[in-house]
């Protein structure tokens, strides 16, 4: 069984050398980037230039050309050094930015001055957690006897280093029912590969059992303590081709026994009872009061996935006879259970999903009862406590949360807060839950829900912040866009700001996987919002906000209708005054970078700049990397003629036109990136270098130390926010960004 329920992270599954002849020194660079002074009009006059070597392919009658095919090669020659070179440049040229060391001071001092905690776990007396206390570079993972006990820091990734003195991340953990052990990933430089390690609670004794490739690990403890259940890569050689997430096996551990001996429970092509597809990622859950074992066959980023039941025992034993509950096509896209039932989370006849339950011991989908029918608002998940089900419901990105009773009674549960849960947590051995709320001007809050008393309240892991929030305010409107339909746009900004058209404006978007933007709070947008800027979220379709119709509505051959929302929720900010042509930027990450885009090549004179965060921007070419197999269900294959043509509509590498005027780019990668590899942004860099025909700068932003920032240090999202910030408020015309 699955105790958290958490947003799924986007493109993820259940992204030293000289610079090129004829360019600038590096040195010369670096230094200007950290005095803050403008650099020298020589030394950032140009970027350097990619070589081109044009590859032609032919789908379905169609020619397309990819002139930088080269760079999916991380071994050419010219790879590192066009990276470097460029990196170089683009820190130059935003170090050189009137005000931008002062940005990102005050940035650093609103990310570094609350204390950040989520992820409650709670096993016996012991609340286990992640933590990040004032000041602190990173999330630590804690220990404490009840919400009054005193903390004890068990795993502090910022003592750590990896090679090359790379900094550690701690990934994911779980700790063992009876809170004695812990299980938990580790990997340096942001780059998810995790290491897996398990840790004896009372002691902070480290067993010897290191258990590499396990970035999806899902781990599920035994009952009684003594092993887990989790996932791994089948083959780290593999590292870096699109052979790396295939044939993924699930084990079982044993504590202290040799991971080589570790029982495998399913593979691809192992077990014919197990119709496991190549790229399906099988995953084995327990619960700690049961005697059966559940096996969910995860797709990639597919939501709907098939569900088996066996005995405990039979599969502990390696003897499992699992027998199929549901298939794909019952749109099963989420389970919890207990020692005796199977609850089933589907949108099978019903968009906004139903709740179903059956016995774990005889059930089926077929003969499966509705518990929870299907209403109005979404809903998003569901969480097993002892008193009942608690059922997270959706609305426009806004949570509500209910209760069905065991005597199966279904209440609304009073949160005390309008805004979104990133976090649901409960366990079958105690009654009521815990959730992480935020919302606009919410800071991150742990809360507890009592049952007993019917009251959610602060469940006082860390103290709360001491900001002031009273001077702002957020503001949700409806914008009708081309085709008749709704859109939310979120608005945060400072009250009563004068809306005369001159407002620098960061407009955010995403638009996949049925992922939705919710309301959350971050420190350091108030920096922006200091300085008379908004902070603005489209949400978009192709993202989650209204369910499956909503996702639907933006995804394949309908995907346009993500970014061209974008563009019509800009369109109105113009219109009413908020901001100008002249003062937008647009910004989305990862599969948001088809968002971002796609409305920069389709509307270029609309926004004063574009931010583009380890985005996608070759889809035709994103099937074939690491990532890109597991992700052929929410975005389609160039070997089907559908596919091919939602895949080049969405391609922004492929609408770039020479010759074109367009607004101040800013792209960021990471080298270390496991979901959207780093050439996206450097095919989309060299390409629009050089077909722009206007004066505005084209940045391709690189972390050598960093992946799709899952892994990413405090102060390196500092560094990244200040370059961000700093490039909107100059973008807008801020002659200094102080």
């Amino acid at each position: 069984m699955n105790p958290k329920l958490t947003r799924r992270s986007s493109l993820g599954h259940v992204a030293a050398l000289a610079a090129t002849a004829g360019s600038w020194p590096l040195s010369t660079l670096a230094a200007s980037h950290a005095s803050g002074t403008p650099a020298a009009k020589a030394a950032v006059a140009k970027p350097p230039v990619a070589r081109i070597e044009p590859v032609e392919e032919t789908f379905f009658g169609q020619t397309v050309v990819d002139p930088y095919r080269w760079m999916e090669n991380p071994k050419d020659k010219d790879w590192e050094p066009f990276m470097r070179g460029q990196d170089a440049h683009a820190r130059a040229v935003l170090g050189g930015i009137p005000g931008r060391d002062a940005l990102k001071e005050r940035i650093a001092a609103l990310s570094g001055g609350m204390t950040v905690a989520y992820g409650v776990q709670k096993c016996g007396d012991r609340l286990f957690y992640q933590v990040r206390p004032a000041g602190a570079d990173n999330f630590k993972l804690a220990v404490r006897q009840g919400t009054a006990g005193a903390e004890k820091i068990l795993i502090d990734p910022t003592t750590m280093k990896g090679e090359g003195g790379k900094h550690i991340s701690l990934d994911w953990w779980s700790a063992s029912p009876d809170g004695r052990h812990v299980v938990y990933g580790l990997s340096a430089a942001g780059s998810e590969n995790s290491v897996l390690h398990v840790m004896e609670v009372d002691t902070m004794r480290v067993l010897p059992e290191r258990i590499a490739g396990t970035q999806y690990a899902g781990p599920s403890w035994l009952p009684d303590g003594s092993g887990f259940f989790y996932g791994r890569v089948n083959d780290l050689k593999q590292l870096g081709t699109v052979d790396y997430y295939k044939r993924s096996p699930a084990l079982l551990h044993k504590l202290g026994a040799d991971p080589k001996d570790d029982l495998l429970l399913a593979q691809f092509g192992k077990d014919a009872a197990i119709p496991l597809g190549e790229t399906e990622f099988p995953s084995v859950q327990t619960s700690r009061d049961g005697e059966w074992a559940v096996l969910v066959l995860y797709g990639g980023v597919r939501r709907e996935n098939p569900v088996f039941v066996a005995r405990l025992a039979n599969a502990v034993l390696g003897r499992a006879q699992w027998r199929q509950v549901c298939t794909i096509a019952d749109e099963v896209t989420a389970i919890t259970f207990d020692a005796t039932d199977l609850y089933l989370l589907t949108t099978r006849g019903a968009e906004n999903g139903k709740v179903l339950r059956t016995p774990l011991a005889t059930g089926s989908y077929a003969s499966a009862v509705t518990v929870v029918p299907e209403g109005p608002l979404v809903v998003e998940g569901i969480a097993l406590a002892r008193d009942g089900l608690y059922v997270l419901d959706l609305d426009g990105g806004y949570h509500s949360l209910r209760r069905l009773s065991r005597d199966a009674q279904l209440s609304k549960v009073a949160l005390g807060f309008e805004g979104s849960i990133s976090g649901l947590y409960a366990s079958t051995a105690d009654a009521g839950c815990f959730v992480d709320g935020t919302s606009w001007l919410l800071p991150y809050t742990t809360f507890r829900h009592d049952p007993a008393t019917g009251r959610t309240e602060r469940a006082g892991i860390v103290p709360p912040p001491s900001l002031d929030l009273s001077g702002y305010e957020a503001v949700r409107v409806f914008v009708v866009v081309r085709d008749g339909t709704k859109v939310p746009l979120s608005i945060v900004a400072k009250k009563g700001l004068k809306r005369d058209g001159r407002n620098p404006a960061l407009v955010n978007a995403y638009g996949s996987y049925q992922i939705s933007t919710n309301p959350y709070f971050s420190p350091r947008n108030l920096a922006l919002l200091e300085r008379g800027g908004l902070f603005c979220v489209a949400h978009v379709r192709g993202g989650g906000e209204y369910g499956k119709r909503w996702w639907k509505g933006g995804q394949k051959l309908n995907k346009a209708n993500t970014w061209r929302d974008m563009i019509d929720c800009c369109e109105h900010l113009v219109k009413e005054r908020w901001a100008g042509k002249g003062t937008i930027t647009i910004q989305g990450g990862s599969a948001g970078g088809i968002t971002v885009g796609r409305a920069l090549t389709e509307r270029p004179d609309l926004f004063a700049g574009v931010i583009s965060n380890v985005g996608v921007s070759n889809t035709l070419r994103a099937e074939f990397s690491q990532n890109g197999p597991p992700n052929i269900d929410e975005f389609g294959t160039v070997k089907e003629r559908d596919g091919f043509t939602g895949l080049k509509a969405m391609d922004a590498l492929f609408h770039v036109k020479d010759g074109t005027r367009y607004p101040a780019v800013l792209l960021t990668v990471g080298m270390t990136d496991p979901r959207v590899e780093a050439w996206h942004g450097g095919k989309m860099a060299a390409r629009l270098q050089k077909a722009n025909r206007s004066a505005n700068p084209i940045l391709l932003r690189v972390s050598f130390d960093a992946g799709h920032g899952l892994g990413s240090t405090r102060s390196q999202i500092d560094d990244e926010r200040a370059d961000e910030f700093a490039f909107v408020l100059w973008r807008a015309g801020r002659k200094n960004v102080a």
